[in-house]
């Protein structure tokens, strides 16, 4: 460590809080209110000797400095000091370095050694009230100070409607770390921007890309002693700096210029960009947890801590803590790291890890929070897609449906009903009819459209689309804990052995069941979400909790087989069919009653003899075979110039039955149906195969859907007050 006795300090100024480059040189601020003496460190390189200057301003909290002469590229970390006083919830360490919570860029990697910890490695309970002087400077990373200028070369985000949106959740370094690309290129935001992978985005159909998080995080430490990794990502520390390691440029902020070129190769091919973010807990953990940030720089304001208790942190994530977003400048770091991502890095929208913590007030979740209300009214973010995990681990943290009217949400529960009735539960015909249709019983009430619920079978965390059909339990073995992680209540169905067989028959049933749902998602209402590999067939090997495995049981492999080509192929068409027509993706709920000017309700829910549906049918325990009518010349949906959409009229057909189901097909007279998918049948799809006229008979196999479209010239017969099947 070397003085700055040499350089001229400015006074500077508190805002913009971080590391803010300017022609003359860099403002430097941080935020803190209980610290005593704050030093800006300085470094040449990551391993560098380490420059302090002592940060002598602070107004409102916020201590700053400027420092002439520094570039882009300067490398720099704080200490923090303060009262060390664990028991009030103060854990001021001048011995340990500190990442800026507004840094733009990191670079290094974490080097796990008792110098991160503040406090003894020992076994003794109260370990965590005894603070070592060990310096941590060389074990931690160091941020960058960042140009943000960027040629966007006038190429504009899509501003696709989410109601027209397919989303695809991708993991950066899974996508394409087995593609036929450059090896220095695999695993990166650049490998994104190629024309492969934008390629393989557009032939597939998907309009949007989700990415796991990407913000910089950490691996924790207990992994490293298993030769793993926090392959997810989800122990964020840098919330506006991009993952270092995602880069195939990392050493001086270069990850920033390429995450931006892959965004603007994304959205010059019509392909929006979404985030997964993780603002409700950090990488440092609890009480015996390393300090890496946010801990040092003041524990007291950054972390929910237990009233009566602040020794202790109160965890509603799971992960040890849970930032506090009740304290004005926490919840101004979350805001300003929004802002940043959409202004600067042009990203499209969010979604949020375990929203219902951030809405939490002293205990319980809020609708009335802080959090819903600044994002409400701001110009910026209220425009974006914002889009909720509805909920979190602790006491009524369940809150699906219960987000504001600017928010959708990861229906959870679709998932778990659309699972349930593809394996065969009974009791589940109404809540199926009600999860197709867009949840109205969940979001109607509360102002939202059906494109609040972001419909999904599978996501990065539980099974694969491929393994919810080929197990009945999880196997977590590889994952160093017993098999004790991971969701135990899978609501999966192995269809008659558990993992990979050779029977014909369960594998031409698993076929059949990954069709059923690929295409029960596509042919819902609100916005359907694929597992990057569902579309082809990944396995994890019944692994449901793979967050820390980078390796070949995450990563997409290209070289497929025929049965993996022709689901993929599957998958395409029916995105295709449902981008086609807009009675897929409708912006309003359908109101079963008559549309005005047509003459015929604008959806008929009908049982196999053809017949609308009777209370005790949508009761009934054990009825679990289904029909619905989309009517789409009867639509009280416009377009942007104010007139009807209109569009074709399906019949859709579902049986979950162990047994074949005949439908008697509705309609009067003079109505006939084409019959166009079967998922029975192996590639789905079929050649036009004649017409079936109403009143005649289809019968749909055990777990098989069927899809058919009004021939043209139908509609005139089927214009009908009570639109009653022949009898």
């Amino acid at each position: 460590m070397k003085k700055s006795a040499a350089r001229k300090i400015w006074l500077g100024g508190p805002y913009p809080l971080g590391a803010t480059l300017v022609a003359d040189g860099v403002n430097f601020a941080l935020f803190s209110e209980h610290a005593t003496a704050v030093h800006l460190c300085l470094f040449d390189t990551p391993d560098g000797r380490e420059e302090r200057i002592r940060m002598t301003e602070r107004t409102e909290h916020v201590w700053h400095c400027f420092v002439p002469g520094l570039q882009a590229g300067q490398l720099y970390g704080f200490r923090v000091d303060g009262p060390w006083k664990p028991k009030e919830g103060h854990r001021f360490n001048a011995a340990k370095l500190l990442l800026d919570p507004y840094a733009k860029a990191v670079t290094g990697r974490v080097k796990w050694s008792e110098e991160l910890f503040s406090f003894p490695h020992n076994d003794a309970p109260d370990r965590d009230l005894q603070r070592t002087t060990t310096d941590s400077g060389a074990a931690l990373p160091k941020c960058v100070v960042v140009d943000d200028s960027f040629d966007w070369g006038g190429v504009k985000p899509p501003g696709r409607r989410l109601a027209d949106s397919v989303i695809y959740e991708i993991h950066v370094r899974g996508f394409s770390k087995l593609a036929p690309l450059p090896e220095d290129m695999r695993g990166t935001y650049a490998a994104l921007g190629t024309e492969w992978a934008i390629d393989y985005f557009k032939k597939l159909g998907v309009t949007a890309i989700e990415l796991l998080p990407v913000h910089q995080f950490f691996d924790e430490p207990f992994l490293s002693t298993r030769e793993l990794s926090n392959y997810w990502g989800y122990n964020s520390i840098g919330y506006l700096a991009p993952h270092a390691a995602y880069a195939s440029g990392r050493d001086r902020g270069e990850q920033v210029t390429e995450f931006k070129q892959m965004v603007k190769n994304l959205h010059a091919a019509g392909i929006e960009v979404i985030l997964d973010v993780v603002y409700n807990h950090t990488a440092e953990g609890n009480q015996l947890g390393p300090t890496l940030s946010f801990k040092g720089i003041d524990n007291a304001s950054y972390y929910r801590l237990e009233p009566g208790q602040p020794r202790y942190y109160r965890d509603y994530t799971g992960c040890g803590n849970t930032l506090n977003t009740q304290h004005p400048r926490v919840l101004q770091l979350i805001m300003d790291s929004l802002r940043y991502w959409v202004q600067e890095m042009h990203v499209d929208g969010f979604r949020f890890d375990l929203a219902s913590a951030l809405a939490r007030g002293a205990h319980f979740v809020e609708r009335g929070s802080g959090f819903f209300d600044v994002i409400a009214q701001d110009p910026v973010l209220s425009r974006v897609k914002l889009i909720a995990e509805p909920w979190d681990v602790g006491e009524g943290g369940y809150w699906v449906g219960g987000f504001p009217v600017n928010w959708s949400e990861w229906n959870g529960k679709y998932r778990d009903c659309m699972r349930g009735y593809w394996k065969g539960d009974s009791g589940l015909i109404g809540e199926f009819a009600s999860r197709l249709t867009g949840s109205s019983d969940l979001y109607e009430a509360g102002g939202r459209r059906p494109f609040a619920s972001v419909n999904f079978i599978s996501a990065h965390d539980g099974f694969t689309l491929a393994d919810l059909v080929s197990y009945n339990e999880k196997h977590n073995e590889a994952n160093g804990e017993n098999n004790r992680d991971g969701e135990s209540h899978n609501r999966s169905w192995n269809c008659g052995a558990e993992g990979p067989t050779a029977d014909v028959e369960i594998n031409r049933l698993r076929r059949r069941q990954r069709r059923n749902f690929l295409a029960t998602l596509l042919l819902s209402q609100g916005v359907p979400m694929l597992c990057a590999g569902d579309e082809y067939g990944r396995s994890q090997g019944g692994n449901n909790n793979t967050y820390c495995q980078d390796n070949e049981l995450n990563w997409l492999k290209w070289e497929r087989t025929t049965e993996e080509r022709d689901l993929w192929e599957f998958t395409r068409r029916l995105i295709t069919l449902r981008q086609k027509h807009s009675i897929f993706r409708r912006t309003k709920f359908f109101t079963g009653r008559e549309i005005s000017g047509a003459e015929v309700k604008d959806i008929i829910w009908l049982s196999d003899n053809g017949r609308e549906m009777t209370d005790a049918e949508w009761t009934s325990p054990h009825l679990r075979a289904l029909a619905v009518v989309l009517v789409g010349f009867a639509s009280d949906v416009c377009d942007e110039h104010g007139d009807p959409l209109r569009d074709d009229t399906f019949l859709l057909l579902f049986n979950s039955h162990f047994g074949p189901v005949t439908f008697s097909l509705a309609g009067q007279r003079g109505v006939r149906w084409e019959l166009f998918l079967d998922t029975r049948e192996e590639r789905g799809f079929l050649n036009p195969c004649g017409q079936i006229p109403s009143g005649g008979d289809l019968e749909v196999a055990p777990f098989s859907l069927c899809a058919l479209r009004l021939i043209r010239g139908s509609e005139k017969n089927a214009r009908s007050a009570s639109w009653k099947p022949r009898k």
